[in-house]
């Protein structure tokens, strides 16, 4: 599949040099963007290796479009078109995905790119195609659309302001919205969540941090999972994990985890909801520049010692646990977790939120959060 222009050409990755284009772009496209935080390289790469657990219900194709001005080849783009069979099982629609989408700043290049990925994905069947969401929302997904002047916080996505502009240009529409809200620890919560927290224990729930060591941090991943899986059935554009991908990824922040925000609910001995709040290690991958080697860690562990922010991934509870005031106890415990002494925090970020979960939304502004990012996946179709 080739497409020509008189000064690129967009092709699929297929040889050990086109995968080393391919980890490339961003360096390109963000060469000059404070902003900006490099993945890391091996990470990015891990992703389409044989062993990912994709393959065994999904197809992808990378592309690249590589600049014919030069004597040495240079990614200008690149992309990722992608058969979730999972998606598609659960929404009964054939639904195909983009992601990895990183351009340099001309849309003609955009444009060739994503006309790629679709061709690709209506030969699979596709009748709609969705993103960016890099084959699973449970990784990188959406475009920031609002919020350009400041970093992401750890596992949020980045982008310069013209990928929304040229989505647009190109006939693409929004598909849903999301928000990431700012949420400073300089002032207490309202007294309502304490008295949520006092609620919540006189109903005969407890609470505990989660166990990041041995046999006891696996069995808690795994209540964690199934309880997800409960909570969030029916999650917007959400395909289910295996027990081994949600175990593989866990593992992956063991050593990032902090305990005092991350509390745990439990009734009877049952995991009923928990608050998973993650320090902010874009800090030191900053950096890293994208790479850990020994150089890459020494920098790592240094610049640890400035995380002063952090990021709450999620809150959740069983549906049924909500009048026992178990959310808002949740958080009460993990905000107060971030600001005990010795604790570096300054602020939160609560995200990404759906614009249409108005449960979670109404929560977190009552506790003071303010939407100060805004995030978008685009639906086209095929």
């Amino acid at each position: 599949m080739l497409k020509q222009s008189t000064t690129f050409q967009i092709c699929a990755v297929k040889t050990p040099a086109q995968s080393e284009l391919f980890l490339d772009v961003p360096a390109l496209v963000y060469a000059n963007d404070p902003h900006w935080v490099a993945p890391l390289r091996s990470s990015v790469a891990t992703q389409f290796a044989p062993s990912n657990p994709f393959f065994q219900y999904g197809k992808l194709q990378q592309f690249i479009a590589v600049s014919e001005n030069t004597g040495n080849p240079e990614a200008l783009g690149r992309v990722v078109a992608a058969v979730n069979q999972r998606l598609i099982d659960r929404e009964g629609e054939s639904v195909g995905l983009f992601g990895f989408f990183e351009c340099v700043p001309e849309f003609d290049v955009a444009q060739a790119l994503l006309e790629t990925a679709c061709e690709w994905l209506r030969e699979q069947g596709m009748k709609v195609v969705r993103g960016p969401i890099d084959l699973s929302t449970h990784n990188n997904c959406l475009f920031l659309v609002d919020g350009f002047d400041s970093p992401p916080m750890v596992m949020m996505p980045y982008n310069p302001p013209y990928y929304p502009e040229f989505m647009e240009r190109d006939g693409w529409y929004k598909a849903k919205d999301a928000y990431a809200y700012n949420f400073p620890l300089d002032k207490p919560l309202p007294q309502e969540f304490e008295k949520a927290y006092r609620i919540a224990c006189k109903s005969g729930v407890t609470f505990r941090p989660i166990r990041t060591k041995g046999e006891a941090f696996e069995q808690d991943v795994l209540a964690i999972y199934h309880l997800f899986n409960r909570a969030f059935a029916t999650r917007w554009s959400s395909s289910l994990r295996s027990e081994a991908e949600f175990m593989a990824e866990a593992k992956s922040l063991q050593s990032l985890l902090d305990p005092d925000a991350f509390p745990i609910a439990e009734y009877n001995g049952e995991m009923v909801g928990f608050f998973m709040g993650l320090p902010d290690y874009n800090i030191p991958l900053k950096h890293v520049g994208g790479k850990l080697d020994w150089l890459g860690t020494l920098k790592f562990l240094w610049y640890r010692r400035q995380i002063d922010q952090g990021r709450v991934i999620l809150i959740c509870s069983l549906p049924e646990y909500r009048r026992k005031m178990v959310p808002l106890a949740l958080i009460y415990l993990g905000m107060q977790g971030g600001i005990q002494k010795g604790k570096p925090y300054k602020r939160a970020e609560l995200g990404h939120v759906y614009e249409d979960n108005f449960p979670s939304r109404k929560l977190i502004e009552a506790s003071g959060g303010k939407i100060y990012k805004t995030y978008r996946i685009y639906e086209k179709a095929l």
